[in-house]
């Protein structure tokens, strides 16, 4: 489907029958598919949500108007990977590689949203020299707070957690904003630093020849940058390694993301340090990480398990065809159309036979995480420090409570935005309601660690709770890594006192 063809439809009205056809569409597409829908909402409140919705339509919507609608209804839900993709607007590949010569307009600032306000956490140009802590009031004459009450009942978090949204709205605000005005040139603020308002016009600049030339330079693949994985958009990695003292004995990892991406080449690399420097504490930073690889924290967690063990319960699906019904032809050029064609055969079978039915009735989904593991014979049997905070979400949610029900880690932080008892991902099917083409990915496969759930409908509950705040990160002030520096210096300040 052509750019231009595809923007028309986002812009055409559709009629008021036809929309609520597609709220039936989904409604059904989701008792059909998901294999946990009732989990945080009952059927008749489910129910009841849709019905009301349809009843409030009586006039013709376009797509993104329809989105407006629908999505606050499937965020009751209150399953985080549950949402409707937003109908964009798409772009020519020769405007966009025309736009990867400028400058992001809001992207070169980084956002704190707290309380339904905006502040600048850090400003990475020294665009119009705002500072750090600044509120942004409104976005051309539009008060920021109520983007923010739209944008937020637009987010699926877990259950009854409240942590995640926070985190997670300061990433996705200006997506939202953008889906709605475009791609702007330029913009006009109205910030207040302590007590003084001030307007700012923020416009789109053009890439210095100096910016150019580190592009392309941060764009090579070295070794380093693929083994800690280097994410160029942002210009960070996924993964990191240090020691937090001179004698290496407190061993630091950070994973902004299970990414999969050389991380088992990294993972021993890192516990190869480890094994050499005799660490004798080990901290695993997974805040702000929204999860990813299954396969990646499973092999995480063989080099740090004290004893064999199951990372997953069997992975529950609505029926032993759910893996077919993944649109694998979906979005397919006309080459990839035949390829997966001629591979569609071992696709079929490999899922088909990977789908069983319990002795309980249900169905599931072979997964080796769900399988007895062993952990790795030289695995670390030292003291375990694991940071978490509402960003901590999905795959970082299920290793962060396993990890506490085996007692195997201190968890310190903040409650995770992702549930204590797991979460429905996996893999997708992807459906499209029929009139507006909106995107609804429903997720195929429970995946819960392998505890005795708490069933309190939140978040993994840290042992030491400590809340960061804005002030901490304008000023660079770690009081979650600072307190285990601090325990562990007491212990050992502790142990000489008995020398």
């Amino acid at each position: 489907m052509s750019v231009n063809t595809i923007n028309r439809q986002r812009k055409t009205y559709i009629q008021p029958d036809e929309i609520k056809s597609d709220i039936d569409f989904a409604s059904k597409k989701l008792q059909q598919l998901h294999p946990n829908l009732y989990w945080y909402i009952s059927k008749k409140d489910l129910d009841f949500k849709f019905d009301s919705l349809k009843s409030t339509i009586d006039k013709p919507l376009t797509p993104i108007q329809f989105y407006f609608k629908l999505q606050p209804v499937i965020s009751q839900i209150k399953e985080g990977h549950l949402t409707l993709r937003i109908p964009d607007k798409k772009y020519s590949k020769k405007y966009l590689d025309k736009m990867k010569d400028t400058k992001g307009l809001f992207t070169r600032l980084d956002y704190y949203i707290e309380n339904n306000r905006m502040f600048v956490e850090k400003n990475k140009d020294s665009l119009q020299s705002i500072k750090p802590g600044t509120e942004i009031l409104s976005i051309n004459d539009v008060p920021v707070d109520e983007d923010i009450i739209k944008y937020n009942q637009l987010i699926s978090s877990d259950g009854y957690n409240t942590t995640f949204k926070p985190y997670f709205l300061k990433d996705v605000f200006f997506n939202f904003y953008t889906v709605e005005h475009g791609l702007l040139d330029s913009v006009q603020l109205k910030t207040k630093y302590k007590d003084e308002v001030k307007i700012v016009n923020l416009r789109r600049e053009n890439k210095t020849g100096k910016d150019l030339t580190k592009d392309r330079l941060a764009k090579k693949r070295t070794s380093n940058k693929k083994i800690n994985d280097y994410v160029f958009s942002s210009d960070s990695y996924n993964r990191n390694f240090k020691y937090l003292d001179q004698d290496s004995t407190i061993a630091y990892i950070k994973i902004s993301s299970f990414s999969s991406t050389y991380s088992k080449q990294f993972y021993k690399e890192s516990f190869k340090k480890i094994r050499n420097s005799k660490s004798e504490y080990l901290v695993i930073d997974i805040r702000n990480n929204y999860g990813g690889s299954l396969a990646e924290i499973h092999n995480l967690y063989t080099y740090i398990a004290a004893e064999p063990f199951t990372l997953i319960k069997p992975a529950k699906i609505t029926s032993s065809t759910s893996p077919l019904k993944t649109n694998y032809f979906r979005k397919s050029s006309s080459i990839a159309y035949m390829l997966k064609t001629i591979s569609y055969p071992g696709f079929f079978f490999a899922h088909l036979f990977s789908s069983y039915r319990g002795k309980d009735g249900n169905y599931y989904y072979k997964i080796k995480a769900s399988k007895p593991t062993s952990p790795r014979s030289n695995s670390y049997k030292g003291n375990i420090f694991v940071l978490i905070n509402g960003g901590s979400f999905s795959a970082s949610s299920i290793i962060a409570s396993k990890l506490k029900y085996d007692k195997r880690a201190t968890l310190v932080g903040e409650e995770t935005g992702g549930a204590n008892d797991g979460t429905v991902a996996g893999f997708y099917s992807y459906q499209v309601l029929p009139h507006s083409k909106i995107d609804l990915p429903i997720g195929l496969v429970l995946v819960q660690p392998d505890i005795h759930f708490t069933n309190t409908l939140k978040g993994v509950i840290p042992d030491i709770e400590i809340k960061e705040n804005l002030q901490d990160r304008i000023q660079k002030k770690d009081k979650v890594l600072d307190w285990v520096i601090d325990h562990i210096q007491s212990k050992r300040d502790s142990k000489k006192g008995f020398q």
